[in-house]
């Protein structure tokens, strides 16, 4: 039988534009570290076999993250596509041969290995599962003329944030129909399971520290947040 392989992508192709500046921001510094630097370590440490990381940056990423810091699981580094599912596509053939898929944004520095673990745990049983946090806000829908037209029920709403986690054969097939499609509107990799496999998608609670750096003022809450973990 098969070793049973686990494997991360890491997306790191953003370009940043709200960050303003000429760096990208998965490339900023967070506490002295490039913002890229504390998930790849995270899954350094983690139960996960081997990283993929997608960059256009290869050249930096190997030798400021991965010789520096001696992150060994990452495995391959290869370049991303023009839209993210192009992207994702790309680190999905680099890591075959492969049971299970945990796609992760780079830009979300906060991952903790509990995330991990729940997700590993989930996806072996759910086949497809994401990490979130049920709403803190009242959520309105809004028309085309910006009023507002519906209230959905708080309680069934979740912000979705990323490690995602698939069967390796189930995502590539999803992404498969999708790139020969072009559908619009699909915004993360459950989209693409629940669009081209019918497939339902199972919640785990994250955190609502799980944050994704967007704007300079994310830096700052970032800081401040693992300031408060390490007191």
């Amino acid at each position: 039988m098969p070793k049973e392989m686990i494997k991360a992508i890491v997306l790191a192709g953003g370009s940043g534009r709200r960050m303003g500046g000429n760096c990208k921001k998965q490339y900023m510094l967070l506490a002295g570290r490039p913002i890229l630097y504390y998930s790849l370590q995270t899954f350094q440490d983690s139960c996960v076999d081997e990283i993929i990381l997608v960059t256009n940056e290869a050249e930096y990423c190997r030798t400021e993250l991965v010789h520096k810091y001696n992150l060994d699981k990452v495995t391959k580094i290869v370049p991303g596509g023009q839209e993210r599912w192009n992207s994702v596509y790309s680190g999905l053939l680099a890591a075959e041969p492969c049971s299970y898929i945990l796609i992760h944004d780079g830009a979300r520095p906060m991952l903790t290995q509990t995330m991990i673990e729940d997700s590993v745990t989930a996806v072996r049983t759910y086949s497809a599962c994401v990490i979130g946090m049920p709403v803190k806000d009242t959520i309105k829908i809004a028309d085309d003329e910006k009023f507002a037209v519906q209230t959905p029920p708080r309680e069934t709403l979740w912000q979705i944030q990323t490690p995602q986690s698939f069967s390796y054969p189930l995502i590539v097939q999803a992404y498969q129909k999708i790139l020969e499609q072009h559908p619009r509107g699909i915004t993360d990799d459950a989209m693409v399971i629940e669009y081209a496999m019918h497939t339902k998608v199972k919640l785990i609670q994250g955190s609502y520290r799980n944050i994704k750096i967007t704007t300079p003022e994310d830096i700052v809450i970032a800081e401040a947040m693992m300031h408060i973990q390490l007191e």
